[in-house]
């Protein structure tokens, strides 16, 4: 006959995390942070930076303990873990991430729930700045990073504004990994941003991807929905498999160093753990000659692109 033997609170991994306000605004964030085990290198650990922390850290952790201590049957290498999110115990505070997530200037929605504040988007300046100057800064005095080996990774808004960072502070961070971004978001303002894009030496390496059930077609569960219509209509808007394709095309165009990648059987949301893995992988390989990149020669590009802007213009108000 069994017996139990122990049972608790199954907490593994040794997260830490920060609650730290932002030095203009007074805004608190939550930091996590997790480091590999063994010695910090000489030069710091490189380090992953994944925004809707309370969403990824703990898959992001997960991953890398599976996979790095295993490195010639992985690829993968140990690296630390930094992830921004907020003082909550959900996966996610929609309404501060609209605000954070979406770079200015942004724009005003009706409340997510009756009775709510009106939402804003257009705070990603104040988002950028607590990232690279408090965030930085504060962490610090707790680990040596690598300043030369610092990736960012974003998925949905979080993609959005990782393209955007990219663009206006393009040496911020070294690999940029934006997941089922939101490039066609308020009229596809990003691609103005794309447009004045001037790469530095050495460019950022980015990584688009996107769900399969994020193109034309429904996930077969949703075909017969009530909100199979409306579902519909906003893959017309949102393109978010052709939008990636096209952003990847034309980067590598640029020269820079792109991947891309369409998730088979999943959804903008279900993406998201097989999207954190991959970006460890993009942020820690052990061999980079081994990630496969989008070719400069694709057909999907800067004429789609174009093109889209030049619609959504032309139907502005």
């Amino acid at each position: 006959m069994s017996g139990l033997a122990d049972q608790g609170i199954w907490s593994v991994g040794g997260i830490r995390y920060f609650d730290l306000a932002d030095s203009v605004t007074g805004d608190v964030r939550r930091v996590f942070l997790w480091l590999p085990p063994g010695p910090e290198p000489e030069s710091g650990w490189p380090a992953l930076w994944l925004l809707d922390g309370n969403a990824v850290i703990g898959t992001a952790v997960d991953a890398m303990r599976a996979q790095a201590f295993w490195p010639t049957g992985t690829n993968l290498g140990w690296g630390a873990l930094v992830a921004v999110g907020y003082p909550t115990e959900d996966a996610y505070d929609s309404f501060r991430r609209s605000r954070d997530l979406g770079p200015p200037p942004g724009r005003s929605y009706p409340p997510f729930r009756e009775g709510g504040p009106e939402v804003r988007t257009g705070g990603g300046a104040d988002m950028a700045r607590f990232l690279i100057e408090d965030a930085r800064s504060f962490l610090g005095a707790h680990v040596r990073l690598d300043p030369a080996r610092q990736s960012l990774f974003g998925h949905s808004f979080g993609g959005l504004f990782a393209l955007w960072l990219m663009f206006t502070k393009p040496a911020a961070f070294r690999n940029v990994i934006a997941a089922s971004p939101a490039i066609t978001w308020e009229d596809s303002f990003l691609l103005a941003h794309l447009e004045a894009f001037r790469p530095p030496s050495p460019a950022p390496r980015v990584h688009l991807s996107a769900g399969e059930w994020e193109g034309d077609r429904l996930a077969p569960f949703q075909e017969h929905g009530v909100e199979r219509d409306s579902r519909l209509a906003e893959k017309v808007r949102t393109r978010t498999i052709a939008a990636a394709r096209e952003m990847a095309g034309v980067l590598a165009r640029r020269g820079l160093e792109v991947g891309y990648e369409t998730y088979a059987q999943e959804t903008h949301m279900s993406v998201l753990p097989v999207a954190v893995n991959r970006a460890l992988h993009w942020a820690f390989a052990l061999d980079r000659a081994a990630l496969p990149l989008w070719p400069a020669s694709a057909e999907d590009g800067a004429d789609s692109l174009a093109m889209q802007q030049k619609r959504e213009a032309s139907h502005a108000p």
